[in-house]
Formats: C-alpha cells, sequence, structure tokens
C-alpha cells in the first residue's frame, strides 16, 4: 500500500507539471493578439521553435548521434513543424471553435495509435473520455454561427493526427541524451522546417519590431517553447502517452478563461459547463491502475535508453 501511495503520489506531481506546458499554451492567443504584428502566425512559430532550439543546444553541447539525426528531423515535424503549419492554416480558414474542436479529436487519434504502434491497452474509459473531451471543447468554443471550411477542417484534422503520430513516436523512441537536448533537436528541426512555408506564404519579416513585439516573441521562445517543451517531453518520456495527449485539452480551456480575464469576453454558463466537462474527462484520463513493476520502454534500435522515471520534455 504504501508503494502504491508513492506511485500514485509521483504520478499526480508529474501530471501537474506536465499540464503546466499546455496550459502556458493557451496564452499564446492572448499574446499573438495583444502583443505581435498582425497577418504573421507562421513567423511566430518561427521566431518561437527556432531560437528555443538554438539555445537549448547550446547549453546542452549535444547534437544528435547515429540515427537520432533522421529521428530528430522526423520527430521536429511531428510535434513541430508541420503540427505548426496545419495548425495556423486551420485557424485561417476556421472560426476558432471550429478548429479548437476538431482538433480535440487528437487523444482519440493518440490512444488508437498507441494501441496499433506500442501495443497499449484501448480501455472504453479512455475513448468515453475522449468523447467527453471534444464535447467539453465544443461547448467551450464552438458557435452556432460557426462555418465550416472543407481545407481547414482537413488541416485542424491533420493536425490532430500529426500531433498524435508525434506523441506516440516520442515514446516509441527513448532518446539517449539529456533531456534538453533532445528537445532542442527538436524545436531546431521544425523551425528549420517551417523558414521556407514561412517565407512563401508570409514574405520577408517586417522591418521594424515595437517593444510589445519583442516582448512577446520573448515569452514565447523561452516560456511558450523552452520550458514548456521540455516540460511536456520530461512528461511524456515517463507518462502514458494517451495520458499526456488529453494534457492539451487544457489550452483551450486557458485561452478562454484568459479572454474572460483579460480581454472582458462573455463567459455564457455552458463554456463553463463545458470547460468542467474538459476538465472530467482529463482527471478520467488519467486515472489507471498502478504497476507492481517498473514497465520497460519499447526496442527503438540501438540508441535506445531505459525510460527513466517520468521525466519528460
Amino acid at each position: 500500500m504504501r508503494y502504491i501511495a508513492l506511485v500514485l503520489r509521483n504520478r499526480l506531481a508529474l501530471v501537474l507539471v506536465t499540464a503546466l506546458a499546455p496550459a502556458v499554451w493557451g496564452t499564446t492567443y492572448l499574446v499573438t493578439t495583444e502583443l505581435l504584428p498582425p497577418g504573421r502566425p507562421l513567423l511566430a512559430a518561427v521566431i518561437r521553435c527556432l531560437p528555443a532550439g538554438l539555445l537549448l543546444i547550446a547549453l546542452t553541447r549535444c547534437l544528435p548521434q547515429g540515427s537520432w539525426w533522421w529521428r530528430s528531423l522526423i520527430l521536429g515535424a511531428l510535434n513541430i513543424g508541420v503540427f505548426q503549419a496545419l495548425l495556423f492554416i486551420a485557424a485561417y480558414r476556421l472560426p476558432g471553435g471550429i478548429a479548437a474542436t476538431v482538433g480535440a479529436v487528437q487523444p482519440l487519434v493518440t490512444a488508437g495509435l498507441s494501441a496499433l504502434v506500442l501495443g497499449d491497452r484501448l480501455t472504453p474509459r479512455t475513448v468515453l473520455a475522449g468523447i467527453a473531451g471534444v464535447a467539453g471543447v465544443s461547448l467551450l468554443v464552438l458557435r452556432a454561427d460557426a462555418e465550416p471550411d472543407a481545407v481547414g477542417v482537413v488541416a485542424a484534422l491533420g493536425g490532430a493526427v500529426v500531433m498524435a503520430a508525434g506523441i506516440v513516436l516520442s515514446k516509441r523512441w527513448a532518446s539517449p541524451a539529456p533531456m534538453l537536448a533532445t528537445t532542442g533537436w527538436q524545436l531546431t528541426a521544425g523551425g528549420l522546417l517551417l523558414v521556407p512555408v514561412t517565407l512563401l506564404t508570409e514574405g520577408a519579416p517586417p522591418s521594424h519590431y515595437s517593444l510589445a513585439n519583442v516582448l512577446g516573441y520573448t515569452y514565447l521562445c523561452l516560456i511558450g517553447a523552452a520550458v514548456t517543451y521540455v516540460l511536456w517531453f520530461r512528461g511524456l518520456r515517463a507518462l502514458p502517452p494517451t495520458s499526456v495527449s488529453f494534457l492539451a485539452l487544457l489550452s483551450p480551456v486557458v485561452a478562454t478563461l484568459l479572454g474572460w480575464l483579460a480581454l472582458g469576453q462573455e463567459l455564457s454558463p455552458l463554456q463553463a459547463l463545458g470547460a468542467l466537462v474538459v476538465l472530467g474527462s482529463l482527471l478520467a484520463a488519467q486515472i489507471q491502475r498502478p504497476r507492481t513493476a517498473p514497465e520497460s520502454a519499447p526496442s527503438a534500435g540501438p540508441t535506445a535508453a531505459p525510460r527513466p522515471v517520468r521525466e519528460n520534455a
């Protein structure tokens, strides 16, 4: 019983720390609208990710070895580059409520991929929690007058699938390098992939930045990427991938609350109910019977390392 209590306590602490990442990501909308220049979402993604990745690599002075060159590229594309591009396409072509609701299917996709790739069990509780999460997000952000766009819906679904694939592969490929370095590789790879897309779609960066712009970009880079992705990948290394994926539903909850508190946006009873439903789905996804023996990491080739005791990002 003492062992079970210790496992549950350690797991709760790790879940709470990991949840800080999507909670901070929920501040992105406020920072973008209030501090950043308009019409430059991909530029914001590049400035957010690439300098943060280079900073982490400089701090650790650790470069990929062997197969981790191409693995870092794939993970960086899935978790950062391709995901961010699809996310912003969906944001531009869809009302925010539709984009967030479609993206909320990501935990269900993660659960399915985890069952296929990692052999995890897909339980009825996970499926019901995933459905509840989508319903809660729709109550929270979806508007009756929102009009869908086919390209935007496909982009939002693609973003959910890409993020889910990145989560599952991050779990399967256990990096032997320090977590800061592994995170830096992915942020750098994803940021580099976004550079040509940004130049083609948004053109050259502005020649002048205000103090508010600099503060906004600095926050997104240091806090919104360097710190949060370390926490996210740290939690993913130690927690079940499906449990971590549900934590991403915190982002629309935080964004809605900040819109109400900081921007004076209306918060209806239905939105409050939606937030409660989302939080309930998060709790349901985190509840599982503790194991009595350490779980070994899936085999990922000669560079795989034993899974550490719950350290992420």
